[in-house]
């Protein structure tokens, strides 16, 4: 069965397509096909990469979003990187969607009913859902009636308890939809499953802390293989330290801007998902990585950067510890968390109360899918490799296997 998954972003785009057989490997499987596509003012870098180790780079001008996105769908059966000769060999299309709102938990064939509920959350998450479903629509246009099937990222925290998912606000606030969500779902379930196959005990015995650390920052506590709580909210805003974003803040930081600097929300939209996080502290970068190679150079910023990062980092670790009554598992995943040894070992250097230890040569030996906790730690600590394109597949895989 040949799967395509569609990962859409307001100024990049991922789609990939899988072959599975009759049954789903325990490992997951690489793609045989993938287009990576980022767009900056001027046009767009496109690169393409095959199971035949083929690789090609293009950069488009002057051409619209919609016309970037049609050329790249139709790579798929025309031109030299190919790997179909009709659309219709796709059995099935999943799709990443940031915000399912209340609605959605499960995996869902998207139908009429679900694009209008899909554009109804577009209220929480304007970029990405509208970038979602313009790939929906050009997708259907072009391939014909190849089943299309919604993966969401908020789906996983749907279990939530209401103490840990509605604010402390008016309730008429939770009336109207406005509730902790979650995001990074899709992820932080596959980080999930991935620990316990890997540690060879069931699921549901497992009380995991998930740190999945990029550009964007969530962690999420998860126990019987259900997420009970996690650091982002109503947005992909609230807690941890981020890239660029700001994580949490005291909210009348804002009114005090607003009241004395006659801010308004755009400006105040900008200063917290641009301008903050890493970027803002360290004035050098949004990446960790530049962030601790200006550390190591001496500048003051970016070691501040680095210390807040780990402080807020150890803080919502400890509050998910709480949320789960203890703690068998911690994750690192994501960008950062997959790559980053500093990161890792400064923020397990303040769990010990846990009786959690690293294995420092297996931290700094750039592990995948492994355990880097030391043998008598009484918590153990895995890195796993982001895959959420490969959970989509799998989701819809199953759905459709028997069909």
């Amino acid at each position: 069965m040949k799967i395509l998954v569609v990962n859409s972003g307001s100024s990049s785009q991922k789609s990939c397509v899988y072959e599975i057989g009759d049954s789903l490997p325990d490992d997951p499987a690489k793609p045989i096909w993938e287009k990576e596509i980022e767009w900056d003012g001027n046009g767009a870098e496109i690169r393409t990469a095959t199971s035949s180790g083929a690789t090609s780079d293009e950069r488009v001008e002057n051409a619209s979003r919609r016309q970037v996105l049609e050329q790249a769908f139709r790579s798929l059966y025309e031109g030299h990187d190919r790997i179909i000769e009709r659309p219709s060999e796709i059995r099935v299309v999943g799709h990443r969607i940031v915000h399912g709102g209340s609605k959605f938990r499960d995996p869902i064939v998207i139908t009429d009913e679900v694009k209008s509920a899909i554009a109804g959350a577009s209220a929480f998450a304007p970029l990405h859902n509208r970038a979602e479903l313009e790939a929906v629509e050009l997708i259907a246009g072009l391939m014909g009636p190849i089943p299309q099937v919604a993966v969401f990222d908020t789906g996983f925290h749907q279990h939530l308890p209401p103490a840990a998912a509605i604010y402390p606000g008016p309730y008429e606030w939770f009336q109207r939809g406005i509730q902790r969500y979650g995001f990074h779902g899709i992820n932080h379930q596959y980080c999930a499953r991935r620990a316990a196959h890997l540690l060879g005990k069931p699921l549901d015995k497992l009380r995991l802390v998930s740190c999945h650390l990029g550009n964007g920052c969530s962690l999420a506590a998860i126990t019987g293989g259900r997420s009970v709580d996690t650091t982002m909210g109503f947005t992909p805003l609230e807690g941890l330290m981020m890239g660029t974003r700001a994580g949490s803040v005291d909210p009348g930081i804002l009114t005090y801007l607003m009241r004395e600097d006659g801010v308004d929300a755009r400006r105040l939209d900008q200063l917290l998902n641009d301008e903050s996080g890493l970027l803002g502290i360290s004035g050098v970068s949004n990446d960790m990585r530049k962030v601790l190679e200006a550390m190591k150079s001496g500048n003051e910023r970016a070691a501040l950067a680095f210390q807040i990062f780990i402080h807020r980092l150890q803080s919502c670790i400890g509050s998910m510890v709480a949320a789960l009554g203890g703690v068998d598992v911690l994750i690192f995943t994501a960008g950062i968390g997959e790559n980053s040894a500093a990161v890792r070992e400064a923020a397990c250097a303040g769990l010990g109360f846990l009786h959690l230890r690293l294995d420092p040569a297996a931290n700094n030996q750039s592990p995948v899918d492994r355990d880097i906790a030391a043998h008598d730690s009484s918590v153990r600590v895995l890195v796993i490799h982001a895959q959420e394109d490969w959970a989509i597949a799998g989701n819809c895989w199953r759905m459709y296997s028997r069909s």
